[in-house]
């Protein structure tokens, strides 16, 4: 059975700096990214994943459409 990997466009691969090389597939529930040139793998298990914020992110307002 194969691995549906998909692209992410405009990434670069941390080992060869090359631009679109790296795809992102999970294999037994774990995530992984890999660099199609170099071989480059990460991994990273579900439970290790963190949020990410910015420092100077506002959110302005929350659209819920069900209130009126």
């Amino acid at each position: 059975m194969s691995k549906r990997k998909r692209f992410i466009a405009g990434a670069t691969c941390p080992s060869c700096n090359e631009q679109d090389t790296i795809v992102v597939f999970v294999d037994q529930n774990v995530e992984k990214v890999q660099c199609v040139k170099c071989d480059y793998l990460q991994s990273q298990a579900p439970g290790e994943v963190s949020g990410a914020t910015r420092q100077f992110e506002q959110v302005i307002g929350v659209f819920n459409p069900d209130e009126n």
